[in-house]
């Protein structure tokens, strides 16, 4: 695969620390702070090895969303446990060696709260995280507590090399809806100017309560729930090997909708 390149200006606003997995010197979970392990780019090309051991993600945060080696699954992080939704819907505990090419972890701290009590769409809700937020340029970590109804979710089976690209795998996802499900959804809001380093917008997974059920969440209504909000400008990006920041990158807007469902809501 060649190198890898994330031009550094996409950045915008975000303070940026880029992290040598090779040398790093770990630091205590911070409120406020983003941490990632890998780059969406390098995902997007196939890079599905993962060398990051999930023990040592969750001591960057305990909330969060990914995948995990082999791309076999979609990787929940909540209340400093990893659930991992694999490609038939089976939900699973990964041990703490399993490691992941991609994820993204925070020590929630929420600053914003508010209810829903009236059935509101996935686009209604992200329309609301955006307005309480109101800057566009910061990271908005999400969890949201309560019950939904129609959901839409889907996942991946595991890949083996040689690896196909993100886009060849998720043209052949699983997908599949539950009438209903009381549980959280997590995930994170992106600036629009790091799609070479994450998934622009909302990206978000679903879990339920008991553990049973979730997934890459796709679409959904919400009968009722808690929303809470960590914002933060403070990004703690784990490069892999042959990832480098600087010069301008490219990242296809268009394919990232598609494998992210952003259609949705």
């Amino acid at each position: 695969m060649a190198r890898d390149i994330i031009d550094d200006r996409l950045v915008g606003a975000l303070h940026l620390r880029a992290l040598d997995r090779a040398g790093l010197a770990r630091d205590p979970a911070l409120e406020h702070v983003a941490y990632q392990a890998g780059t969406l780019s390098a995902l997007m090309d196939g890079a599905f090895d993962g060398d990051l051991a999930l023990v040592d993600l969750l001591r960057h945060g305990d909330l969060g969303i990914g995948t995990v080696a082999g791309l076999a699954g979609e990787l929940v992080v909540i209340g400093s446990d990893a659930f991992v939704i694999e490609g038939d819907g089976t939900v699973s505990r990964p041990g703490p060696a399993v490691t992941t090419p991609f994820a993204v972890v925070c020590s929630f701290a929420p600053q914003h709260r508010f209810t829903v009590n009236e059935p509101t769409s996935l686009g209604e809700l992200r329309t609301r995280i955006d307005a309480v937020v109101g800057d566009p340029a910061v990271i908005v970590a999400v969890r949201i507590d309560g019950r939904f109804r129609r959901l839409a979710m889907r996942s991946v089976h595991r890949q083996h090399p040689p690896y196909p690209t993100l886009a060849e795998v998720t043209a052949h996802q699983t997908e599949w809806q539950l009438e209903s499900l009381s549980g959280s959804v997590v995930g994170f809001r992106f600036p629009d100017g790091v799609a070479a380093i994450d998934v622009p917008g909302h990206h978000l997974h679903v879990i339920s309560d008991d553990r049973s059920a979730g997934g890459h969440l796709l679409d959904l209504e919400i009968e009722s729930a808690v929303v809470q909000l960590d914002v933060s400008s403070d990004l703690h990006l784990e490069l892999p090997v042959g990832v480098v920041l600087g010069e301008p990158g490219q990242a296809d807007r268009a394919t990232i909708a598609r494998i992210e469902g952003q259609h949705a809501g």
